[in-house]
C-alpha cells in the first residue's frame, strides 16, 4: 500500500500544484490535501476542507481520512509560511518526522526572531504602536507575521511611523512590529535539513525596488558570502534543521544580519529554478526528508549562471495581453516563463511582491549570456494593463 502523504495548505500555489504534488505522484504518495480554501485548489487528489491554522483541526481530519480508509500517514507536510507550527504540532501528534514547531513559531514571529537571536545579533524591535523616542531611526514598519513585501516601510522618524501605522491599520488589524533598518548587500540562503545534518543548497543576491518600498525586483545565482557562517549560527540557534528554509539576510562591513527566516521553500518560481540549478528533484527530496530519510550524497552542479526576474506591474488596471507559460532555449540560454496572473485579472497596484505579472526564469554559461536572453525575452513579449 503506497504511503499517505497529507499536505496542508492554503491558498493554491504553484510551488504545490507545479511542484509538490507531482513530486508526490513520482514518488507514488498516496496524497491527501488539507485546505481551507477548497474551491481554490485543481489539485487532482482528494482534498479534505480543515481549519489548517489550527493543528486540532488538522490531527482530527487525518484521523477521520484514515478511519475512512484513507492511510495512516506517513507525512503531514506543509509548504505555507502560515502553516509550518500547526503542521509541525500534527506531525509530532503522530510520531512524525517533523519541524519543531517551537523554531516555526520563532521564524514565523519577527518579534520572537529578534528576542531569541539578541545575544547573537541584537536589532531593535518594538511594537509599532510603542516604539521609545530614542528609536534608532530610520525603521522597517512590517506586520509581525506577514509575506511578500506586504505594508512594509522604511520611515525615517516618528511622523512618518505614526502615519505609516495608520495606513496599515486601514488595510488589517494583525500585530506591527518596527524593526532597526539594516543596511547592506541583501543574499539568501537555501537550506536544507534532515535533524542531522542541516546543508547549503546555495544563495542568491537580491535587488531591491528604491525605498521605502521593499519589492523584490531580481534574484542572482551567486557563491554563498564569506559570512554565511554567521547566518548557520543563527539558524542553529532558533532551531532550524528540518526540512528546505529560505532565509533573507545583508552582508554589512564583514557582518552577517538576519532580516527574515521562513521556514519553508523559497517561493516566486525561485524553487523551481533552484530545483533546474542544482540539476535535482528538489521536491522530492524535501519530501523524503519529511517522510524519515536522510539527505541524499552531494551532487557538484556543474557551474552555471542563473537569474530570476519577475516582471512588475507599474500601473493599476486590466492586465489585457500577456504571455503564457513558456520555456524555450536562446542559444546556450535556457528561458522559462511562469505567469502569476492571467489575461483578465484586475491588478492593483500594492507597491509588494503581489505585483508580479510572471517570472522569468534564465540559467547559462555566464552572465552576459543570461541578461542577453533576459533583455531579448522582455523586448519580443508584451504585458498590457490597460
Amino acid at each position: 500500500m503506497a504511503a499517505s502523504l497529507y499536505l496542508v495548505a492554503g491558498k493554491a500555489t504553484d510551488s504545490v500544484t507545479h511542484g509538490f504534488l507531482p513530486a508526490a505522484a513520482r514518488l507514488g504518495l498516496d496524497v491527501t490535501l488539507l485546505t481551507d480554501r477548497p474551491a481554490d485548489h485543481d489539485a487532482g487528489v482528494p482534498m479534505v476542507e480543515c481549519d489548517v491554522s489550527d493543528f486540532r483541526d488538522i490531527i482530527a481530519r487525518v484521523e477521520d481520512t484514515a478511519a475512512r480508509g484513507g492511510g495512516r500517514p506517513a507525512a503531514v507536510f506543509s509548504n505555507s509560511d502560515f502553516l509550518q507550527a500547526p503542521a509541525a504540532l500534527a506531525a509530532a501528534y503522530f510520531g512524525l518526522p517533523a519541524k519543531d514547531w517551537r523554531a516555526a513559531t520563532r521564524a514565523k514571529n519577527k518579534a520572537l526572531m529578534r528576542r531569541h537571536l539578541a545575544s547573537l545579533d541584537p536589532v531593535f524591535s518594538a511594537d509599532a504602536g510603542q516604539v521609545p523616542a530614542d528609536a534608532p531611526y530610520p525603521l522597517v514598519v512590517k506586520p509581525r507575521e506577514g509575506v511578500a513585501s506586504e505594508d512594509v516601510f522604511l520611515v525615517h522618524d516618528a511622523v512618518e511611523l505614526a502615519a505609516r501605522v495608520e495606513e496599515i491599520r486601514a488595510r488589517r488589524g494583525d500585530p506591527l512590529v518596527a524593526e532597526e533598518y539594516l543596511p547592506g548587500r541583501l543574499h539568501t540562503l537555501e537550506t536544507l535539513g534532515d535533524g542531522r545534518e542541516l546543508r547549503v543548497l546555495g544563495s542568491f543576491r537580491t535587488t531591491l525596488s528604491p525605498p521605502p518600498f521593499f519589492v523584490e525586483e531580481r534574484l542572482e545565482w551567486a557563491p554563498p558570502p564569506p559570512e554565511t557562517g554567521e547566518v548557520l549560527r543563527q539558524l542553529e540557534a532558533l532551531g532550524v534543521g528540518f526540512g528546505a528554509c529560505h532565509t533573507e539576510f545583508v552582508v554589512h562591513e564583514g557582518r552577517a544580519r538576519v532580516i527574515e527566516v521562513n521556514y519553508r521553500l523559497i517561493g516566486d518560481h525561485c524553487d523551481f529554478l533552484l530545483a533546474d540549478l542544482l540539476d535535482a528533484p528538489l521536491f522530492e527530496q524535501i519530501l523524503r526528508v519529511h517522510l524519515g530519510a536522510a539527505l541524499p550524497g552531494r551532487r557538484v552542479p556543474r557551474p552555471r549562471h542563473a537569474v530570476a526576474e519577475p516582471v512588475i506591474a507599474d500601473r493599476c488596471g486590466t492586465l489585457t495581453a500577456a504571455p503564457g507559460p513558456l520555456r524555450f532555449e536562446d542559444g546556450p540560454v535556457r528561458l522559462a516563463y511562469r505567469p502569476q496572473r492571467a489575461v483578465g485579472d484586475t491588478v492593483s497596484l500594492t507597491r509588494t511582491n503581489r505585483d508580479y505579472l510572471g517570472t522569468v526564469r534564465a540559467i547559462g554559461p555566464g552572465p552576459d549570456e543570461v541578461n542577453a536572453a533576459l533583455a531579448r525575452f522582455r523586448a519580443t513579449h508584451d504585458w498590457t494593463i490597460a
